[in-house]
Formats: C-alpha cells, structure tokens, sequence
C-alpha cells in the first residue's frame, strides 16, 4: 500500500481517544488506532492509521490452533470444540480452565512437564496460555514431531503456522516478522489491516478449520477468558455473533460470523482498559451490539473508584476515495 493511502486515513480519520478523568479534571489520555477490513483486506472503516505496526499478542491464537485442528489432533479429544476452545484462550486459571487443558495432554498421555509456558502458583496449568500449549504438544504427539523444541522458530510446527498465516494474508513468509511472546511461543508484527483481514477469514465460516475454530470460540465462551471478562462477556451478549480476542499491550480483535468482517485496534501505550473502552465504543457505534447489553458489560469489567471516568472520542469513518 502506498504511503499516500497511510497519510490520507492518518489525516482524515484521527485516531479514537480515551481520556480518564478524575472529578472534572483529565488526567490521562489514551490514541486508539483501529480498522474494519473485508477477508480480501479492503479497508471499509477506520480511525487513525490502518498500517499502524504492532505484535498480535494473544489475538493469534485462534490461528496457531489451525495445525490442532487440521492435523486431526483435536477430533481425537472427548468434546473436541471445548479443547480448541481452551486452546484459543487466554484463560484466568480456574480449575475448569486447568481441567480442560489437562484433559487435552491426558488423552494423548503427555507429561504436564512439556509444558513450557511459566507456571503460576506451582503449575504451568493455571497460566493463560495453558490450553494452547496443550494444543501445540498434542499435535507434536499426532504428526511424530520433536516435542523438547516446540517452541522453536524452526520447528515443523511453527514453521505450519507462519505457512498458514502467510497464505491467509496472501504475502511471502520472509515478510513475517515474529519474537517470543510472554509465554514463550512466537507472536508476529503485523499491519492493523493484516490482524483485521485475519479476523474477518475467520468469522467468513468459508474456511473448515477456521469454521470450526470460531464455532468453538462461540459455543465455549468462557474458555476464552471467563465469566466476567471481556472477551467472554463480548461472545455471550452478542449471542454468538461476535468472535472477541484481545491480546496484551492494547490489542484487540473482533469477527462478525458470517459476514466475514473484522476489525482490530491497537492502543498506543498499551493500555488495557482503554482498549476495552474503545472496543465497546466502537461496537456501539457499528450496532453489533446494543446498548442495553454494552452497560451490562461496563458493570461487569470496570470498577473505578467514585468520580473516576473514561470518555472516548471519536470514529470509525468509511474510506474516501
């Protein structure tokens, strides 16, 4: 894309806005860039730059659980959507989330020592990466891969998923640029339009796999994070239809099922509760949710102290030729 294209929705469309007053006075401000794209990556809407960089964090794991499902390592599971539902998860570390992502090693009879995401509170079950570990050592287990380096940049099972994404993305592997997340798997550095048009393929249901996935995602929406949290609070009061998954630093990503639309925003500094406020913000403005149910959500998540506020400014405008 042309540096003439950035410079337009840069000008144009200046990025969404969340302040956090105290009483009537500012005293912090947080730029939101965001970006609604088709599966084909036309931009639709935006606010600020579409090619804003940034790491997808978390939001990439609905796609690195493709190879768990394609490989038939999920089908083999009890309950199969619940198990790529964990796996697409950032879970809160509640028994039920230990419990699932045990259950996928259980099956396939792997140690809980192969996991290599940290441990929290004496078990590297309660972290929230857990379910797709799990995932990614079961399908090591399925396809006969080396299980000791799974977390590799070279081995066969990452070397898939950045096979994957560049064919989604219709650009060459060399262009994708990845670094170890917190929890020691890859995440990639992608364009805001890229983790759009990533999010709007798999809420299109033309992809089987991807199909699946966001089905699991759901039918099982406190696996992906919990009851109470956005992502989970998100799925369930749009009924289903909205995919939700954040990622840390101020990434955030939605689907609308069926209709094979995406949207993904980033906040500059990172922080979470502006992303969370310009994501509601931005669902009301689209009408994927309603109001009624975007207040419940607000009750759920935030818990400010007396006079305590966050306002947000701004829009998702439709691209000017």
């Amino acid at each position: 894309m042309s540096s003439n294209f950035k410079n337009l929705y840069t000008s144009n469309n200046p990025p969404i806005q969340v302040t956090l007053k105290r009483g009537s006075y500012l005293e912090s401000i947080h730029k939101i860039h965001a970006v609604i794209c088709d599966k084909k990556g036309r931009v639709l809407m935006c606010a600020g730059n579409p090619e804003y960089k940034s790491f997808i964090r978390s939001a990439l794991k609905p796609f690195q659980a493709i190879p768990f499902v394609s490989s038939g390592a999920s089908s083999q599971i009890n309950d199969s959507l619940k198990s790529i539902a964990i796996a697409c998860g950032s879970h809160k570390g509640t028994t039920a989330h230990a419990r699932q992502a045990f259950k996928i090693l259980w099956d396939y009879e792997i140690d809980v020592k192969k996991l290599k995401c940290p441990m929290v509170r004496n078990s590297p079950l309660l972290h929230n990466c857990s379910g797709k570990h799990a995932s990614f050592l079961a399908t090591c287990k399925k396809m006969n891969w080396p299980m000791e380096t799974y977390l590799k940049g070279d081995h066969p099972l990452q070397i898939e998923i950045f096979r994957l994404i560049s064919e989604l993305l219709e650009i060459p592997a060399s262009d994708i640029f990845a670094e170890r997340d917190d929890c020691g798997a890859p995440t990639l550095y992608l364009k805001l339009i890229e983790m759009a048009k990533l999010y709007s393929i798999l809420s299109s249901s033309e992809n089987p796999e991807l199909e699946q996935i966001s089905r699991s995602m759901t039918m099982n929406p406190n696996l992906i994070s919990d009851h109470n949290y956005f992502d989970t609070e998100i799925i369930k009061a749009s009924h289903g239809q909205i995919i939700s998954k954040g990622g840390a630093e101020g990434i955030l990503c939605f689907g609308k099922i069926n209709e094979g639309i995406g949207l993904a925003l980033k906040v500059e500094d990172g922080s979470k509760r502006a992303k969370h406020a310009a994501g509601l913000h931005l669902l009301k403005q689209l009408e994927w949710i309603t109001n009624l149910r975007i207040q419940d959500i607000e009750e759920k998540i935030y818990d400010f102290p007396k006079g305590v506020n966050l306002e947000v400014k701004g829009e998702l405008k439709f691209q000017e030729s």
